[in-house]
């Protein structure tokens, strides 16, 4: 395809996106299989564009005066990816592209940014979110908002029950991986242009073998703060597809045992690939399907992770389409949800152990809020040091653990963003049961 076909696509599948609110791999997908001579290289090309375009969409709608599909697809490629007007003219010039721009489509693609528009608008993100914003990162919201409407890089954690990281680097090579600069087994692949294909991960020896996992850094330092020791007993409250699970049995070096509960039996079932890929042969799942029941275990645990249900807010560079479904009574749906897991998965602690709570959210409502409420309601817990427990796990670089001690709150639970730390963003908080 020639880019005017390209830009043609992009439209079409972002109207889909945004009218029809589908996610964009659905539209993608759906568009692929209409335009069977559509290559890798293009639909790469077209999601590429579509994601860049969702990811600054109040600034580039904004910038252009026009927020349909064609305005913001067009000003993605002037304000995004930094075409000149002649590469515009030119693309739409060929056959099957778009018509060809209008002269306010011309003027507003050569205009920068106005230095004086709303916050939500030069930040990218829903207006309701505002003050939420501001109580977490004050004046400091629309840069920290700015640096999570860009394409995420790659994180791969090494799996040390297979191999070490000195072993997996030379077949990461063909990926571009670089070690971590946060985690010391763990590589870093830089986001590629979002016109370019990315390396299917997939494809590579080392994956297939189950020398590494694809999880964000931000996501292994909130595992790292669980400093799981080989011989506990330790409950994945809301396991999902299992990368907690996967990483807690690494740093238990296959001994102790491991308890993956979901209430979703689906997604659950998703980890039993990955466990047979991992090596990891002590993680029992948990469902009423399975012969270990959840009540059987309370009081049992020395470590109860909880990686939350949440908004996702700090997965926005790598679903910007979520950012503009999230709506408020999700938010409070999500906060309710919050407090009741928390409390149910309290149950499992045994005196003297530990519950890591952990969400991908950014909100303080999701985070701080929920510990101080569980707090205020079971006395017999305490908060403790999240940053020190993941520097004492041993799997953090010196610029890793500087990064969580900067950004440790004064109650010990940390908060990690891409401008802090160049991960999603994460929170994480330890509490401690009184023996």
């Amino acid at each position: 395809m020639r880019n005017g076909g390209r830009i043609a696509a992009a439209i079409d599948v972002l109207t889909d996106v945004l009218n029809r609110h589908q996610p964009v791999k659905s539209a993608a997908r759906d568009w692929g299989k209409r335009a069977r001579y559509a290559g890798s290289k293009d639909r790469a090309w077209v999601s590429g564009l579509v994601l860049d375009a969702l990811r600054k969409k109040n600034s580039i709608g904004h910038a252009m005066g026009d927020d349909s599909p064609r305005g913001l697809i067009l000003g993605a490629l002037a304000h995004a990816w930094g075409w000149n007007i002649r590469e515009i003219d030119d693309a739409m010039d060929e056959e099957h592209a778009p018509s060809k721009l209008t002269l306010q489509e011309r003027e507003r693609l050569v205009m920068a940014p106005d230095p004086s528009a709303p916050a939500h608008v030069r930040g990218d993100y829903p207006d309701w979110l505002a003050l939420h914003l501001e109580r977490v990162f004050g004046e400091e919201a629309v840069i920290e908002a700015q640096s999570m409407a860009v394409r995420a890089d790659v994180d791969l954690r090494v799996n040390t029950l297979k191999v070490d990281a000195e072993k997996a680097a030379a077949p990461l090579k063909s990926a571009k991986a670089e070690p971590s600069k946060l985690l010391h087994n763990a590589f870093h692949i830089p986001a590629r242009d979002p016109s370019e294909r990315e390396a299917s991960l997939e494809s590579i020896p080392a994956y297939s073998k189950g020398w590494v996992e694809v999880q964000d850094a931000g996501s292994q330092i909130a595992a790292a703060a669980a400093n799981a020791q080989p011989g506990e007993q330790v409950l994945d409250y809301c396991a999902g597809g299992g990368g907690k699970t996967l990483s807690l049995a690494a740093q238990m070096d296959g001994k102790g045992q491991i308890f993956a509960y979901d209430i979703d039996g689906r997604r659950l079932s998703a980890l039993i690939p990955r466990l047979k890929r991992s090596g990891a042969h002590n993680v029992q799942l948990v469902h009423p399907s399975e012969p270990v029941q959840l009540d059987d275990l309370k009081g049992q645990m020395d470590l109860v992770f909880v990686d939350a249900p949440c908004t996702g807010t700090g997965t926005w560079r790598r679903r910007p389409d979520a950012k503009w479904r999230l709506k408020q009574n999700q938010l409070a749906k999500r906060i309710e949800e919050q407090t009741e897991i928390l409390s149910k998965a309290s149950e499992f602690v045994k005196p003297g152990g530990r519950l890591v709570y952990a969400t991908c959210s950014f909100l303080i409502e999701e985070d701080e809020d929920r510990v101080a409420f569980f707090l205020a309601d079971h006395p017999g817990f305490a908060e403790e040091d999240a940053g020190e427990a993941a520097i004492a796990s041993g799997l953090l670089t010196d610029d890793g653990a500087a990064i969580v001690r900067r950004y440790r709150s004064p109650t010990g639970s940390v908060r990690l963003t891409p401008r802090r730390a160049g991960t999603d963003g994460f929170f994480f908080a330890v509490l401690r049961r009184r023996a």
